[in-house]
């Protein structure tokens, strides 16, 4: 962990009633954001930087303040300098929904259907003033698989049949979610914050959510279910989905659809997981990928996803898809 301060961290402070607060570094995530707590007379705030020009807490705030203002839990912004990366907010705690769980497995069903409840009011609002989940994202994030995993995996693949097949696979899907919902994108249970721990039912906070966008229904419901950083039971899952169905009524496509975005969010994850290995030099992320392909085989299985089956059947050879995904050199 870098224990440096940023420059101009006591200068933006010095403009807030939190002037002369203790100051203490946190473990950062996958990007180049950094995150300080702050404490002084008994109180705390999360202080964020994220500085230009390789992040912008603009997207943050925006979303911030939307979710803020629709009765959505997400941080009270105290302060903000976002030309400068800086980002004052409430103060969540350290009690974030995984390892709450891993340590009370007892309270899983409880705080997973919780968290259902919180998608459930999200869907009930009319979408936010974002980006269209359009198929141009889709398939952006989708080619995260074929431009890192597969050569990373040693393979040649026809990319081309790649696009093809998620075309012919997510349009259906596109036809459905208009007008759509909030889509925050990375909704899972290490971004779902207890703010009453032990309190079964008890309120939680969300965070990470700035790369919001407005999309299908089903999509944050795979991001909790299948999540790439904890195992989820199928019979948990099930059960979620359930909640979620008897609260939304979605219509009856809902189910295939959430075995397209299932497949598609995870074969972006294995992209992604594979690029923070190569690129950026974390090869914690590597220890992920079997959960997530699994997952994302399972999805295969829906008739949905035939077209994007029988590409994985033509260019991923069978050993690595039974190794789920294999060793990456």
């Amino acid at each position: 962990m870098n224990h440096t301060l940023p420059q101009g961290i006591h200068k933006f402070l010095g403009d807030t009633a939190w002037q002369g607060a203790e100051i203490a570094p946190l473990v950062g995530d996958a990007s180049f954001r950094r995150y300080f707590r702050l404490r002084m007379g008994g109180r705390s705030a999360m202080l964020m930087h994220a500085p230009p020009p390789h992040e912008d807490p603009a997207p943050f705030l925006h979303v911030a303040h939307w979710l803020a203002a629709n009765g959505m839990r997400a941080p009270e912004i105290y302060a903000e300098l976002p030309e400068q990366g800086w980002v004052l907010t409430e103060d969540f705690g350290d009690f974030r929904m995984k390892e709450w769980i891993d340590e009370h497995p007892g309270d899983e069903q409880a705080v997973y259907a919780q968290a259902i409840d919180a998608l459930v009011q999200l869907h009930r609002l009319p979408a936010g003033p974002f980006e269209p989940y359009d198929m141009a994202v889709y398939q952006r994030e989708a080619g995260l698989f074929v431009e890192w995993y597969c050569p990373a995996a040693g393979l040649s693949v026809d990319e081309a049949g790649w696009t093809r097949a998620w075309d012919e696979a997510l349009a259906p899907l596109l036809e459905r979610q208009q007008p759509g919902v909030t889509v925050l994108r990375d909704y899972h249970a290490e971004n779902i914050m207890l703010l009453e721990p032990g309190k079964l039912g008890g309120e939680q906070g969300i965070i990470d959510f700035q790369d919001a966008l407005v999309g299908h229904k089903a999509y944050d419901l795979v991001s909790l279910l299948q999540d790439a950083r904890r195992d989820v039971s199928e019979q948990l899952e099930h059960d979620m989905m359930c909640r979620y169905r008897a609260a939304a009524d979605p219509d009856e496509h809902f189910e295939a659809d959430y075995a397209r975005l299932g497949a598609q969010r995870n074969a972006k994850i294995v992209g992604i997981f594979t690029r923070l290995y190569k690129r950026d030099g974390k090869p914690r992320y590597l220890r992920m990928i079997p959960r997530v392909w699994k997952a994302m085989e399972r999805d295969l299985q829906h008739e949905a996803l035939a077209p994007v089956a029988a590409w994985f059947e033509a260019n991923i050879p069978q050993a690595l898809r039974d190794a789920h995904g294999g060793e990456i050199a």
